[in-house]
């Protein structure tokens, strides 16, 4: 086994493909998640079942068998795919990855995001509700500020589980950290790679770790100084 910084270049390609395969899929995941969420808890039977239905597949399923079934199966349905538009996107493996992708992560940040939602306190959902607030401006000033931030932990947790879990996308031949890993391997034999590979993903997600607190800490604005103490009240001009 040999560490020598000749592969870096290489890897260091590779995760940025990672990189931007994971971080794309998590926040278009979040698009999807919001309205996901919101018929879970507020649609009606029918909508939270189908949606239910759905978020358990994607979540009780293992996401290699959700890539297999995406890049493999549209070949399957090509004349259709094609009739729609679609085969020229789903023929790609980067795209079948970042859609496989984000619509597994979009069921974990539902889940998240429905948690985060059940916790807003109900004392101040009944007060917007006793001053005629539309339920509409209910979810913007108050029940996803409150939501997202309850959230944000466990949000942060889910987006270095998508950036660990991308390792996968190389099984379709794309050229990721671990892609690039097993191409030099396969070239050189030399199984140190995996190590210098499994460092730069350690990297990776410290860093994110790091931004992601952050954005927790401006997310939480009377978290960001200590609150002043007064001094007591004088009276009667007493010091």
């Amino acid at each position: 086994m040999t560490f020598t910084l000749e592969n870096w270049p290489l890897l260091l390609k590779g995760a940025g493909l990672t990189l931007q395969l994971a971080i794309g899929a998590f926040f278009i995941g979040a698009l999807l998640a919001l309205p996901l969420a919101l018929l879970r808890i507020y649609g009606n039977k029918l909508a939270s079942g189908i949606v239910r239905v759905l978020i358990s597949f994607l979540r009780g399923t293992p996401m290699l068998a959700q890539l297999f079934l995406v890049y493999y199966g549209a070949g399957q349905f090509r004349p259709q795919l094609q009739a729609l538009g679609l085969w020229t996107f789903l023929r790609e493996p980067y795209f079948c990855a970042l859609l496989t992708f984000t619509l597994n992560t979009a069921a974990y940040q539902a889940e998240i995001l429905r948690g985060g939602i059940r916790a807003v306190p109900a004392g101040e959902v009944e007060a917007a509700k006793a001053i005629s607030m539309s339920f509409g401006l209910q979810l913007r000033r108050i029940i996803c500020p409150h939501a997202y931030r309850i959230a944000m932990p466990a949000l942060g947790n889910e987006l270095i589980l998508m950036i660990k879990g991308s390792a996968i996308a190389s099984v379709v031949t794309l050229l990721d950290l671990m892609g690039q890993a097993r191409l030099i391997f396969a070239r050189t034999f030399d199984f140190g790679i995996y190590l210098q590979a499994a460092i730069l993903y350690l990297v990776i997600s410290f860093a994110v770790v790091r931004l992601w607190r952050l954005l927790e800490w401006w997310s939480a604005p009377q978290f960001r100084r200590p609150v002043p103490t007064s001094n007591p009240v004088t009276t009667g001009g007493q010091p």
